[in-house]
């Protein structure tokens, strides 16, 4: 699961809202690489260019994503995963995010649950292809 969510460059291909995702940079250092990323939402009427930057750590099997440029006031996104034992993954998902603007920020928060089972959906179907035979 740590490498589906790690392919951001795969997002528009499957996570919704997300219609277009660039990698503008890449460091790595060792086992942790980081990448600068523009990413384009688009929701109804609201079409959205952000840019974050998203640290990964293979070792330690964690992805962080830190806000850099965009509507946001704020955007941390932390996800970290661990193998089970009789297969599979566990993974832990948090978010946190404030619009610099109001109406975006209401809208967004009016609809975050389901967004967010929509986007869990989308990366659970996106392993089922990716991951099964």
């Amino acid at each position: 699961m740590f490498s589906l969510v790690a392919d951001v460059e795969r997002y528009p291909e499957f996570l919704p809202w997300c219609v277009a995702l660039r990698i503008v940079e890449t460091r790595k250092d060792g086992d942790i690489e980081t990448m600068t990323c523009d990413m384009v939402v688009a929701y109804k009427v609201f079409r959205e260019k952000f840019r974050s930057l998203v640290r990964l750590d293979r070792t330690a099997r964690r992805i962080e994503v830190n806000y850099v440029d965009g509507p946001f006031r704020s955007l941390t996104n932390d996800w970290a995963f661990r193998d089970l034992p009789q297969g599979g993954s566990n993974v832990d998902f948090s978010i946190a995010f404030e619009f610099r603007s109001v109406v975006l920020q209401a809208t967004a928060q009016a609809v975050f649950e389901k967004a967010f089972l929509k986007m869990s959906e989308a990366f659970v179907e996106r392993a089922r292809l990716v991951f099964t035979d």
